[in-house]
């Protein structure tokens, strides 16, 4: 069986149409149908039910989805342990929205001088539904906010960085029990898993903002504590500077870091990849 038609169905089936996978793998829309069909041949069952432009996998796609990820997967890292000075093949990364916007970028310039061959795939996401696709193998690699649970030990993962909490203000006021209970709260979303810092602050000092809304997004929070709607408990990601021009940040003290982590699959990302990786991330951090 031969692994391009897998990797010709994986993308396929992940961009939901012929014509897009063809693009996305730089092939003709003809060759992409003709492999799947030598695997619909081969299998004896239909893998893509074809409307119009569209193309959705069967159950029968669904079913070996998993499995054919792996086999793609495997193939790559097969050339990777032969060509052992240089790293190779693609690369489907999930990132938190602040690591996308603030480190990420000139990660990834680092890691192309580094390993030129190396074809990352970013998927942005919140924490949760990175680690839901890490375990699903939709993704390979993950840059997450490290779990409130205890990660299973078949996944490898090491902290890239912690992110102090502040309570960030449109005011110079510096009491920060002060402006909580005077100040309408705009609050990071308390099911997240960044925001249970947040509330457990909250918590721990037995306080009650009058809260206004609630959001997950803390670019977007912060955009709105600029508008003086309000004031928020938020991480110190690396970024916030470049948005929170003239406001507030007062740190809260020890004890309620965002702990960052780089998470992966081991048997989709090797020893070496996964060393590189953490290397041009962590070094990215300015703090």
């Amino acid at each position: 069986m031969d692994s391009k038609a897998l990797a010709s169905l994986i993308s396929a089936i992940e961009c939901g149409s012929i014509a897009k996978a063809s693009r996305q793998q730089g092939i003709t829309a003809a060759a992409v149908s003709q492999r799947i069909q030598v695997l619909e041949e081969m299998l004896g069952t239909t893998l893509l039910n074809r409307m119009g432009h569209t193309a959705k996998p069967t159950d029968a796609a669904m079913a070996i989805l998993p499995r054919a990820r792996r086999i793609v997967r495997d193939v790559e890292l097969l050339r990777s342990d032969i060509q052992t000075n240089t790293l190779s093949g693609s690369m489907k990364m999930g990132s938190i929205s602040t690591v996308l916007t603030g480190i990420l970028p000139r990660a990834l310039l680092s890691l192309h001088h580094e390993a030129p061959d190396i074809r990352p795939q970013i998927t942005p996401g919140t924490s949760s539904a990175l680690y839901d696709a890490l375990v699903q193998e939709i993704i390979d690699v993950a840059i997450i906010v490290q779990p409130p649970f205890d990660i299973p030990k078949c996944y490898r993962w090491q902290q890239l960085y912690a992110e102090e909490l502040i309570l960030l203000s449109d005011t110079p006021e510096s009491n920060v029990s002060d402006l909580l209970q005077t100040r309408p709260y705009i609050r990071y979303a308390s099911g997240s898993w960044g925001g249970r810092l947040a509330q457990q602050y909250l918590d721990d000092n037995a306080l009650q903002p009058n809260q206004l809304l609630e959001l997950e997004g803390i670019e977007a929070i912060t955009l709105l504590v600029r508008e003086k709607m309000g004031i928020s408990l938020l991480p110190r990601w690396p970024g916030l500077s470049a948005i929170a021009t003239g406001l507030t940040q007062l740190p809260v003290g020890k004890g309620y870091e965002r702990n960052i982590i780089l998470m992966a699959r081991p048997e989709s990302v090797s020893d070496k990849l996964f060393r590189l990786l953490f290397s041009v991330l962590s070094s990215q951090y300015p703090g």
